[in-house]
Order: C-alpha cells, then structure tokens, then sequence
C-alpha cells in the first residue's frame, strides 16, 4: 500500500542541521494520519505521498518548511523578581505574548499543560543575579535541517482516526509527535 489519502503511516525519522550534527530523532517508530493533526511537516508529507513501506531518504528542509524564520519579537528579558524561585536554564513558562509588559509586578507561572490559543511556551536560556531571559522561538527556529525518514509501514486509516484527524498510536509516539504538532501548529512553541 502507498501513502496517501487516509492512510496511518510508521516511520522512524532523524533530524540533523545540515552539517550533520544530530539534534533529535524519533527515538523509535511513530505513526500518524498522513496529512492528519498528527502529522510531520507539510514538506515531509509531500516527500511521502505515493511511498511505500521500505522507502528511506533524508530531505533537505529550509526554514520555512521546518520550523520557520528566527523571530527576534519572541525574545523576552524580564525581571528574575517575577519568577518563582528556584529557577534555571530549561524551564518553560507560559505566557501571550506582549503580557510581560503590562504587569510587572505579577508573578509568572509555569507551564502547565491547559493553554490559551493565543499563548506561547517560552524556555529559559539565561539567567542572571535579577534577570531572565526567555525565548519562545522553537530552538531550530531559522535553522536549515536535514531529516532522514524511514518508512516502515503503510495501513489504511480507521474511520474513527480520519474522523478525530490522528492516528490512534501509543503513549510513547504520542509524545514525540506532540511536540511535532504543536511546533508546527505555532513555530514558537517546543513541549
């Protein structure tokens, strides 16, 4: 069977920068609803379609068709005072963008999984004795990327996975293809 319309697709992926340092990978096999919610990249989608199980190629994927173009907007220096202590470099906040301004003396929370539509997931990369620097660009943001894909199996999708628009897949998958999902949905997030 091909990829294609309403098919569940198996593949293991690797992404590397185009230097060949690698930078993430699948961690194993994950399916998704081809062209689904669940989805890779729209570009990745395309280099599948009319493939067949056994079909391996790395791609070459500028920014726009990975994780889009650095936005310097989403970098952010606050106070450390509006921060929960302790804090370090990685930790994730929530937060729209544009709000840090308009309460300086509100505390910011952390990332807790219930999101609004509007808000960004912002990561700490740096810290200092009473600042805190936080950035919501996805850290391959403005990144050429080469992403090897191998796939291992084609199936047709169930109604209800082209109903719900993913693939019913286990919990470990779901995790990685989340993240896929969400920093396609909104390049400036990473979970």
């Amino acid at each position: 069977m091909a990829v294609g319309e309403n098919t569940v697709v198996t593949v293991e992926f690797w992404i590397m920068s185009t230097d060949g340092e690698a930078l993430d990978d699948s961690d194993g096999p994950v399916s998704f609803l081809h062209r689904g919610l669940d989805s890779l990249l729209p570009r990745l989608d395309d280099g599948l379609e009319g493939k067949t199980a056994g079909f391996e190629q790395t791609f070459h994927l500028e920014p726009s068709d990975a994780f889009g173009d650095y936005d310097p907007e989403l970098l952010r220096v606050e106070p450390r005072s509006r921060f929960p202590e302790p804090i370090e470099v990685g930790m994730q906040f929530e937060g729209v963008p544009g709000d840090a301004e308009d309460d300086e003396d509100t505390e910011v929370e952390p990332d807790d999984g219930d999101s609004d539509e509007n808000a960004l997931i912002f990561s700490v990369t740096d810290l200092t004795d009473d600042k805190v620097v936080l950035d919501a660009n996805h850290p391959y943001a403005g990144m050429a990327l080469r992403v090897r894909i191998k796939l291992l199996e084609v199936r047709r999708a169930d109604p209800e996975e082209i109903e719900q628009g993913y693939a019913d897949s286990d919990e470990e998958s779901d995790d990685v293809l989340d993240a896929l999902i969400e920093a396609r949905r909104n390049p400036g997030t990473l979970h």
